[in-house]
């Protein structure tokens, strides 16, 4: 019986699964194609603790280039909203993750759906803080690079743990 056939026959139908991993890989590709102008990158941005940082970012993008910083965040919103999806579903919808300890299943179901909720408070940051200048908010600043490092840390012990999962799933010898 295949992966697929016995994920069927619990009840597991895998289309959500990929439904929502493609919309992801869709969607991160048009917006990586759509800031691929931007220099510095977007992640120097996300980066950024204080207010210097994150205005040598800002006020090195030519006018049309924060423009399209800033239309990219509703976009980003779908994006986060996919990649959640699709972490949860592939931990919860796949038997990747069959065999590993409830507690890692547990933290990698919710890894991405945390990842996004940082996301979605960094670009929450970021509209706010690209709209004028804002200064006398520091802690505005930092808090935003904190929500994208959590982001990121999140999306990379994710990818760690599927890996593992992989490797742990593979038939001996092959």
């Amino acid at each position: 019986m295949t992966p697929a056939d016995r994920e069927a026959a619990n009840g597991r139908s895998l289309r959500p699964v990929w439904i929502s991993g493609l919309t992801a890989l869709a969607l991160f590709a048009s917006i990586a194609a759509w800031l691929s102008p931007l220099e510095p990158g977007v992640l120097v941005l996300q980066m950024a603790w204080t207010p210097q940082a994150f205005g040598n970012v800002v006020h090195a993008w030519p006018a049309e280039h924060l423009a399209r910083y800033r239309a990219h965040l509703p976009f980003d919103m779908l994006l986060l909203a996919a990649y959640a999806a699709f972490g949860h579903l592939l931990v919860s919808r796949t038997a990747l993750f069959d065999g590993l300890p409830a507690r890692l299943v547990r933290d990698a179901r919710w890894m991405l759906p945390l990842a996004a909720l940082c996301d979605a408070t960094e670009n929450a940051f970021h509209a706010w803080l690209t709209e004028v200048p804002r200064f006398g908010v520091a802690h505005c600043y930092a808090a935003s690079a904190l929500a994208s490092m959590a982001k990121w840390l999140l999306i990379l012990s994710f990818g760690a743990l599927v890996l593992f999962a992989a490797a742990r799933s593979r038939p001996a010898g092959r």
